[in-house]
């Protein structure tokens, strides 16, 4: 902490301590220095230290102590106005509109004291001569807070038809305010016309976009614009995470997950944030903030999870059900304190419609990790008192038998719950073999490899009621269910058995088509399970064998399938066993063709969710082959045939999938909604760490395309706990390290962006091929250079540097040179980071840099080479040109400053002359080069000089394109060159 001896190292402290996080570590440094300010005898000193106080009060949790400071500040005006100077006497009458708010903000304020004061800043401002419009937009957020709209009408329209001034709130605030009110008098389409500017980034400050981000949440949600809502909750919430004032907004956020069935993600938020819970110093964002914890509290007590413990105040644990109650006291009682005050019930309206509400969106995917909603919100169980009542009568056992086979009958997918109703109205009641067999074959089938018993128990009761075709077929199940638990060898020993039997009693018409059918496919499944097992070692036979099998169920049903949607899907199954088999010898496109037969078969059938497994297939096929048009494709018609039927792990699986097909092919928006959908069914399926990681790493790229950084940078900070090297290999994890550096450097994020960079390049540095390394520690340097960080960024340069000559990268090394160049001009100690370890000046470093561009050209003998290290050597000299320039500072001689000039010049005509030799490829280089060299004439009094060099640049443009900008600049600048060098001459 720095020692206050003068005036200008407190304003030094001051504006360190600006730079500050929010809260009270700022704030009570803040009071330090206004106890120093005091001991200068300095009476504008302590003008600024008491405004400093006041800000950061403004933007913390601790807005009640705003009040003192300015009515000390407003005693010194009044007492002794010479004091201050232009800057505090305009930021004295700016605070007028905090007190004003402030003061609404704090329920223990009269508002008769409020008003009283509204009329002191009116009669202040009219004597400073400002205008009215700050006046009446206090007047406004009185009558809006106190729910008087008449008032609140006529004030609005009197703040937007006053004149702006200097006194008028920032554009951002201003149409946040004004945005709200439409939006709080149910015009949402009008709110958010209003916000698009400052939602677009044409305005900002230090607290837009990022309340209008919270204010638009709701208002996007009731008119059903979700993914602007979503976009707006991950922007937005990056932007308040970490500013403690902005509780209110907070609160937005956390409402907007309830709302949208993130209930899961509301409680994550909470409890980053546990000192707002108990935060006294600004009333108002406490009543909004506990208001939307008891909504999201009495929501997750309404879905069964009211015991479930929750973040809450310090000091001990809290149920969602005990902390509804807490919330919805502690928000009505805070609101009953502002309406006592107002003498309405206004605000204890609101609190209570906003506590009401009942969400927009079941369930709206964010693209950040997300607990399962099963795990994380159950559904509530049934009790006397919520369950619903019964219906007067029961489906009895003849028609739940009917509708059991029915379903199984055409394979539907409840088959299985349909005959576990049967057997539960079964129990106690005498049924015939058959109806026990039917029963038994299904519930055999539900458990699986503990079915096998069960299986033959349902052949002998077959057996029993006189149909031995199903008994083999029952038998056949089993021997196939046997085959998956790995017994390959056992299975076929017994199917070749029951093969033979049922080839015999088909042919003596003892059985139907069905049942053989059913035998013949467990035979062929049981072979390609063989076939499975074998892997790389697949024999002839054992392929020739399973073949065999497949093609022998496709003759037995051919002709004879007619509308029986059990014997069609035999045969689309058989042709899909034929793809595998010719995708296994190498036929890729016979293996395609048989797969699109098989789904076409099946949804013919009526039967698309059996079509999933083949159209996926058929994607990767058409993928390896080239063919993206058909993966794509295949692969929408596989989420389009699962339907409601696909499991979460599959719907995520084939959204990913279709996601890098889009993504290949630069669709990006598109992939991203894919993507944004396959995190979702992840999570849903309990697989947020593997497949779930992938889907928000390919999301937060395709995020990155669209520029959108702030929703990329959420999303890749998300996934990126979840990636690791061993389940996603250390490509997944530098890529997605990168990404993220380059959103963050994007947000100007820099110090960050270099973390993330230099962990990247740390992973990369042990890979074999070195060039993501070298780009990697290029990038880093950038992000430490634009953190202010300089000896750091020189040691990443240098790092990149020496890895771009081991690759031989000229144009990497040269850049690293330049870039160390003008760290060292900026540096403030140059002499004492050259001791550290520099190893060279300035001047040294750029020379560096031309030396290495002509020994690449003097080497390079690929003509496209010579032209790039041509246009790289024209910039360095460029650049050094304007690096000597620049060292020619004020203080220095001025034989010092003219010599520093004429090299500039020198190096700034080479570089004219190195960019004329690319011929059109290099005339904007070249005239710009010109222009340079022609204000350095004119710098060193060459008025005639300088004039030739601004016609020879109108004459290189002259007949060129009036309408490219870049001929445009050059010629106004041109022209301006000979106006000024004109003036030169006369003076």
């Amino acid at each position: 902490m720095s020692e206050i001896t003068d005036f200008d190292s407190l304003r030094r402290a001051m504006a360190e301590n600006a730079e500050e996080p929010e809260g009270p570590a700022r704030n009570a440094r803040a009071e330090q220095l206004l106890a120093e300010a005091e001991k200068l005898n300095v009476p504008l000193a302590v003008i600024e230290a008491l405004g400093h106080q006041l800000k950061v009060y403004n933007y913390s949790s601790e807005k009640d102590k705003m009040f003192v400071p300015f009515a000390r500040l407003l005693r010194l005006w009044d007492e002794r106005p010479e004091d201050f100077d232009e800057y505090e006497t305009h930021s004295l009458h700016w605070v007028f509109k905090w007190m004003s708010s402030g003061m609404l903000d704090q329920p223990h304020i009269p508002l008769a004291s409020i008003e009283k004061w509204l009329g002191e800043m009116e009669h202040r401002y009219r004597l400073a001569g400002h205008s009215e419009r700050a006046v009446r937009s206090a007047e406004f957020s009185v009558a809006a807070h106190v729910g008087d709209v008449a008032r609140a009408e006529r004030a609005y329209g009197a703040w937007l038809a006053a004149d702006r001034d200097g006194m008028a709130d920032c554009h951002a605030c201003e149409l946040h305010g004004q945005g709200w009110w439409q939006a709080e008098r149910g015009r949402d389409a009008e709110g958010l016309q209003l916000w698009g500017p400052v939602l677009e980034g044409e305005f900002t400050c230090a607290h837009e976009p990022h309340t209008v981000l919270a204010s638009s949440l709701a208002p996007l949600l009731r008119l059903g614009r979700l993914d602007e809502a979503r976009a707006n909750h991950l922007r937005g919430f990056r932007l308040v995470r970490a500013m403690e004032s902005m509780r209110g907004a907070y609160a937005d956020h956390v409402e907007f997950c309830v709302l949208t069935g993130n209930e899961a993600r509301g409680l994550e938020l909470l409890a980053e944030r546990p000192a707002y819970f108990t935060d006294d110093g600004h009333p108002r964002s406490k009543l909004e903030f506990m208001t939307v914890v008891a909504l999201l509290m009495d929501r997750l007590t309404e879905l069964g999870l009211g015991e479930h413990q929750v973040p809450g105040p310090a000091g001990r644990t809290w149920t969602a059900r005990e902390l509804a109650v807490h919330a919805r006291a502690e928000a009505l009682d805070l609101a009953a304190r502002f309406d006592r005050r107002n003498g309405t019930g206004h605000i204890s309206e609101r609190a209570r419609a906003r506590m009401e509400q009942r969400p927009l969106v079941e369930r709206l995917p964010l693209g950040v990790r997300t607990p399962a909603r099963a795990t994380a919100v159950a559904l509530p169980v049934p009790t006397a008192a919520n369950a619903p009542e019964a219906p007067d009568t029961q489906p009895d056992l003849a028609t739940l038998l009917a509708e059991a086979r029915r379903l199984s009958d055409t394979l539907q997918p409840n088959a299985i719950e349909a005959w576990a109703a049967v057997s539960r109205a079964a129990e106690g009641i005498e049924l015939d073999a058959l109806d026990r067999a039917e029963i038994a074959d299904h519930r055999a089938m539900e458990l699986g490899p503990e079915g096998i018993a069960l299986f033959e128990e349902a052949a002998g009761l077959y057996a029993e009621a006189g149909d031995p075709g199903e008994a083999l077929a029952a038998r056949a199940r089993g021997a196939y269910v046997r085959a998956l638990t790995g017994e390959v060898s056992e299975a076929l020993t017994t199917i070749a058995d029951l093969y033979d039997r049922i080839l015999a009693l088909y042919a003596e018409d003892g059985t139907e088509v069905r049942q053989t059918a059913a035998v013949l496919m467990s035979r062929a499944r049981i072979l390609m399970r063989r076939v499975h097992e074998a892997q790389d070692a697949v024999q002839g036979a054992v392929l020739a064998d399973a073949e065999t099998a497949a093609r022998e169920v496709l003759a037995l049903v051919d002709g004879r399938a007619g509308d029986d949607v059990r014997l069609i899907s035999r045969a689309a199954e058989a042709q899909a066993m034929l793809a595998e088999l010719a995708a296994l010898t190498g036929d890729l496109e016979g293996a395609a063709e048989l797969f699109a037969g098989a789904s076409e078969a099946f949804v013919g059938a009526g039967l698309p969710w059996f079509a999933v497994e083949y159209e996926a297939r058929l994607a990767g096929l058409a993928h390896h082959l080239g063919d993206t048009a058909e993966a794509e494709r295949a692969l929408r018609a596989a989420l389009e045939h699962g339907g409601p039927q696909l499991e979460a792990t599959g719907r995520a699986q084939l959204n990913l999938q279709l996601a890098e097909v889009l993504g290949g092919r630069g669709l990006s928006e598109e992939a991203a909604e894919h993507a944004l959908q396959a995190a979702h069914w992840a999570d849903e399926a309990g697989e947020s760490r593997t497949l779930g990681a992938w889907a928000r790493q390919q999301l937060g790229g395709f995020l990155l395309r669209q520029g959108r950084w702030a929703e990329a940078a959420e999303v890749l900070e998300s996934a990126l706990p979840d990636l690791s090297a061993e389940t996603h290999g250390d490509g997944a994890v530098v890529q997605t390290q990168w990404w993220l550096g380059d959103c963050l450097s994007e947000l100007g994020e820099h110090r960050a962006a270099a973390e993330r960079r230099l962990q990247a390049a740390e992973i990369a540095r042990h890979w074999p091929e070195q060039h993501d390394h070298a780009t990697l520690a290029h990038l880093a340097a950038e992000s430490l250079s634009h953190a202010g960080l300089h000896v750091e960024a020189d040691r990443a340069y240098t790092r990149a540097g020496t890895l771009w000559r081991s690759l031989g990268n000229v144009h990497g090394l040269v850049r690293s040179l330049r870039a160390r160049a003008w760290l060292v001009l900026r540096a403030e100690d140059v002499a004492g980071e050259d001791a550290a370890g520099r190893d060279g000046t300035a001047s040294e470093l750029m020379a560096s840099a031309v030396d290495e561009c002509v020994a690449a050209l003097d080497a390079a003998d690929d003509e496209e080479a010579r032209q790039r290290l041509t246009a790289e050597l024209g910039h360095t000299h460029r650049q050094f040109s304007e690096l000597l320039a620049r060292s020619a500072t004020e203080d220095a001689e001025d034989e010092s400053i003219r010599a520093a000039l004429e090299e500039a010049l020198s190096q700034v005509t080479r570089a004219a002359a190195v960019f004329a030799s690319l011929g059109d490829d290099g005339l904007h280089s070249r005239t710009g080069a010109e222009l340079a060299a022609g204000w350095l004439e004119a710098d060193l009094s060459r008025p005639d000089r300088a004039a030739a060099r601004a016609r020879a640049v109108l004459t290189a443009y002259a007949g060129c394109d009036e309408g490219d900008e870049a001929v445009q600049e050059r010629r106004a600048e041109a022209q301006q060159m000979l106006q000024v060098v004109e003036e030169q001459d006369t003076e």
